[in-house]
């Protein structure tokens, strides 16, 4: 969900884009199989997914959560399942874990159909602290597993907490662990105590921060990598940049589409947030077209090589 100056570009961005109205888009199991599609009129889409180092299948493709609270936050979460999402991201830090369980609730959905993600934030960290925040979050979630759960910064006890996670992923509590804004350095610090190897390093990374480092590192390793943020909530005129503007008119999609398809060609999982059921459908309609090599190579020349987010240092 963009601030509302951000919000307005994008919305003035798509009224003035030529066939850039939506049909309503019906996505149904996680499949890595991509279904036909009609331009203008409702879509079957399936959200391709990635192999995580244990064999658990995770949708490429998901919805972000942060900031999305209260009455807001059921409805949409229950709004982006309604859509299609099947990946769900939150936090503990979001105060908004008793939402999603809600807004899942509302969706009908059965529960293993969804890739749920929470994360385990800096006060909790540590062996037995770790234990008790996984089991308040599942309890506001209103579920008994996780699908994924993160150390959310490499902050305090990682060492206890990582035991931890271990041992609730080895109990079945958890399918998969894994950890976000980690460096390569910190990662490697891991490998000397860690028997399982994080599944995700979930960073910021976007048209304006390619991550020069930390990406090739992650994909030279069997740690996936997930972008939080993929729009850079919306920083430096995104919604607006002539360059990507310039692609996206080639293909008829929008800024938004050409961002989260550059992100899905570099086999990165992203978690989009919007509290605009239009935009979520948006969001999704990027498995229909393919970046050429020239537009790759001309979106690697936006990268600032810095954070959009100097706040969250």
């Amino acid at each position: 969900m963009e601030n509302q100056k951000n919000g307005l570009k994008r919305r003035e961005f798509l009224k003035g884009t030529a066939k850039a109205a939506l049909a309503t888009a019906f996505i149904g199991p996680v499949s890595t199989k991509l279904l036909g599609a009609v331009s203008n009129s409702p879509k079957n889409i399936s959200i391709p997914t990635v192999t995580l180092n244990n064999g658990i299948q995770m949708p490429i493709l998901g919805f972000g959560t942060n900031t999305l609270k209260g009455s807001i936050g059921v409805q949409c979460v229950s709004d982006a399942i309604s859509v299609g999402y099947r990946l769900i991201d939150t936090a503990h830090i979001y105060g908004n874990e008793d939402a999603v369980g809600e807004g899942i609730i509302q969706s009908g959905i059965d529960r293993k159909e969804l890739f749920i993600t929470s994360k385990l934030w800096v006060s909790d960290m540590g062996y037995e602290s770790t234990k008790k925040a996984f089991e308040r979050s599942i309890k506001k979630l209103g579920v008994d597993y996780l699908d994924l759960y993160l150390i959310h910064r490499p902050r305090g006890d990682v060492k206890g907490s990582w035991q931890a996670m271990e041992e609730l992923y080895e109990a079945g509590k958890i399918r998969a662990i894994g950890v976000s804004n980690f460096l390569p350095e910190q990662l490697e610090k891991m490998k000397t105590y860690a028997k399982i190897e994080p599944v995700i390093n979930q960073i910021e990374t976007h048209v304006f921060f390619q991550e020069k480092i930390s990406y090739p590192y992650l994909k030279n390793s069997s740690t996936q990598i997930e972008a939080w943020s993929p729009f850079a909530a919306g920083r430096n005129g995104i919604f607006s940049n002539p360059t990507v503007a310039a692609i996206g008119k080639k293909y008829q999609k929008t800024n938004a589409q050409v961002c989260l398809r550059w992100q899905y060609q570099r086999a990165v999982v992203a978690i989009p947030r919007s509290s605009q059921k239009s935009h979520m459908i948006e969001n999704l309609d990027i498995f229909d077209f393919e970046l050429s090599e020239e537009d790759m190579n001309t979106i690697a020349t936006l990268d600032l090589n810095k954070t959009q987010f100097p706040e969250w240092g």
